[in-house]
């Protein structure tokens, strides 16, 4: 017998981009242990990018209510000049040492004094009476909430108090002080602590996409309850895989997809291999560099100033099943992580997918962090820090002289894995609410 519950979630097809894969994963296949969802998203969200091309991927028989959001961006973009549908994350997130215009600081206070606990705030208007009539009108069992952005908990606390159903609040990254947070004057970050704990307590279990989640709330409250706090990975999904074999490229192709602004950005690689073509250890006739996705100005003129710009493909934004078909046909792929306090334990969802196509990974990041574990515990790739550019062009260098000799370059650990297939991350979720329900 199928168990109907509630789902909340702002980034939801036609929404693209890695925050709506985790949520539609989990629809995807904790039908197959006893849990129906039904799904409240928004109707006219300002997504930072669009995949009609995930619409398909909802099943059929799974209920989607749409309700209005009030989105602040339109003004935003009005008040600093920026044209309409800009992306808000990819143009307006600095480097520490950048400024900002007078514009933008006046728009940052607003936004830091104002959007608490972020901008789709406006969201609750309607949500919160959607959410008590989808669980009425369908007998939920329980709520899950899919965050950032953080008002989902919100509503998701409301619908919780309301009802008394178990909740279990599920996190993408940290919430006060990450690194895409602003930074709030000490009211307001009052305020949207106090928030954040009341969801870590009042939910009866906090589902984290990465350890460093965890580790979070309990420097910020060492108080809370450790057991309700679970640790379940992002992964990848193999039946996303399209029917490509990967063939040996005519120049060493280099592949990053997703976006790249302000600290994610890749200059340590592109002095790399300037240092390489300029000790005549490569030619520009060897490699190719493909970046697929969205890209902040800086980054962009990066790619413009650099010797071998010809060497640069730069592709946008496209559906998803196409940019793992990138993957899949690349001699290897580059992850770039973002250089910030937080990067030891950041772990991107789409580091999975980079795994699971089992193309060998250039990754820039912290060599004794999350991402490096995972990438040397499954045999996938190699890891140098932003600041090791001798590093970063010893392993480029290495990885083209194996592709250039028909060698392998990694021999993954299959086994390991294939552990990280989302249906085993949906069966996590799955238990955690039949655990919760059994209490209740």
């Amino acid at each position: 017998m199928m168990n109907n519950f509630l789902v909340v979630a702002y980034y939801f097809p036609p929404s693209g981009g890695p925050g709506v894969q985790r949520v539609l994963k989990h629809i995807k296949y904790i039908r197959q242990f006893g849990w129906q969802p039904i799904v409240l998203t928004v109707e006219n969200g300002q997504f930072p990018a669009r995949d009609e091309s995930l619409i398909a991927e909802i099943p059929d028989d799974v209920i989607v209510r749409r309700t209005k959001i009030y989105e602040p961006y339109d003004i935003y973009r009005f008040f600093t000049g920026k044209k309409p549908g800009t992306p808000i994350d990819v143009n307006t997130i600095k480097k520490e040492d950048q400024s900002l215009n007078f514009k933008e600081r006046i728009s940052e206070f607003i936004r830091a004094t104002f959007f608490i606990p972020d901008a789709r705030i406006g969201w609750l208007l309607t949500a919160k009476k959607e959410a008590l009539k989808i669980i009425n009108e369908y007998n939920c069992k329980a709520i899950y909430s899919s965050s950032p952005p953080y008002t989902c908990s919100l509503i998701a606390r409301y619908a919780k108090r309301k009802t008394n159903l178990p909740w279990v609040a599920g996190l993408r990254d940290p919430w006060t002080g990450f690194i895409s947070a602003p930074k709030r004057w000490f009211l307001p970050a009052i305020i949207d602590r106090s928030l954040e704990k009341s969801v870590f307590e009042e939910s009866n279990f906090v589902e984290c996409a990465w350890e460093g989640i965890i580790k979070d709330a309990f420097n910020k409250y060492p108080s809370l309850d450790k057991d309700k706090f679970i640790h379940v990975p992002n992964g990848f999904d193999s039946e996303d895989f399209p029917d490509v074999d990967y063939k040996r490229n005519e120049k060493f192709t280099l592949t990053y997809t997703g976006s790249m602004y302000g600290r994610r950005n890749p200059l340590a690689l592109l002095t790399a291999i300037e240092k390489l073509l300029s000790d005549n250890k490569i030619s520009a006739n060897d490699f190719k560099l493909k970046f697929i996705g969205r890209f902040g100005n800086e980054v962009l003129e990066m790619f413009d100033n650099c010797s071998f710009k010809q060497n640069i493909e730069i592709i946008g934004y496209i559906p998803h099943k196409d940019s793992i078909a990138h993957l899949m046909t690349s001699d290897a792929l580059l992850l770039v992580v973002d250089e910030s306090k937080e990067s030891e334990e950041i772990v991107p969802g789409k580091v999975y997918e980079y795994i699971g196509v089992q193309r060998p990974i250039l990754a820039i990041a912290p060599t004794n962090g999350a991402i490096a574990r995972l990438i040397y515990d499954t045999n996938s790739g190699k890891v140098a820090h932003q600041t090791e550019i001798s590093t970063i062009s010893d392993i480029f260098l290495e990885f083209i002289n194996l592709w250039k000799s028909n060698s392998t370059i990694i021999n993954p650990n299959l086994e390991l894995i294939q552990q990280f297939e989302r249906k085993n991350a949906a069966k996590k979720l799955a238990e955690l609410l039949n655990s919760v329900t059994t209490l209740t």
